[in-house]
């Protein structure tokens, strides 16, 4: 299990190869498509948020209101391909090392991965109050008001939160691998 620490750097995030298992401690944002979509027509990021070298979760915890501040009881993964049409810009635009969801994302996220050293990671879904278990608080939240709670950037301090590089910074992708390999198995049985 290699041990990832927030802030994310180049340098690391290049060094991880599809198929790495890695446990994540510090920062993540969440964030899904309501936020990709305002931030891809020219939305900014609220002060106190900055994405740059950090990792961005597809998740739209549950959170309940706790002793003034908050508490996630679930934040398992939502589906990355809705992202898609968005994603290459976000990494660019806002520095992001990272990207947690499940189901892959294509071909222009992997580029973006390639280009401007960044991974996506796959977490597993149906574990969402296992991977709450991870999120030892939470830091902030913005975009509540506007967006709603699930779409909402929540700020959260994680401890060895489980994910596999599923794309990675060299252009590979396990989930275009997997496809090609159903579909020649598929044309074979034909």
């Amino acid at each position: 299990m290699i041990q990832l620490t927030s802030p994310f750097t180049d340098d690391g995030m290049r060094a991880l190869k599809v198929g790495d298992e890695v446990a994540i401690s510090g920062t993540l944002f969440t964030g899904r498509d309501v936020v990709h979509k305002y931030l891809h027509e020219g939305g900014s990021l609220p002060a106190g948020v900055n994405l740059r070298d950090g990792i961005l979760y597809h998740c739209g915890p549950v959170v309940l209101p706790e002793n003034g501040g908050w508490r996630v009881v679930a934040a398992g993964p939502t589906t990355s391909s809705r992202e898609e049409p968005y994603q290459a810009q976000i990494i660019e635009k806002f520095g992001l090392r990272g990207v947690i969801g499940k189901g892959g994302m294509g071909a222009r996220t992997l580029e973006a991965c390639r280009k401007f050293g960044c991974v996506y990671l796959h977490a597993v879904g149906g574990a969402a109050q296992v991977l709450a278990e991870c999120i030892k608080k939470v830091r902030g939240v913005s975009f509540l008001e506007q967006f709603g709670s699930p779409e909402a950037i929540w700020e959260l301090e994680v401890e060895q939160f489980p994910a596999v590089v599923t794309m990675d910074a060299h252009g590979r992708s396990l989930h275009q691998e997997i496809f090609a390999a159903s579909q020649s198995e598929l044309i074979k049985r034909l």
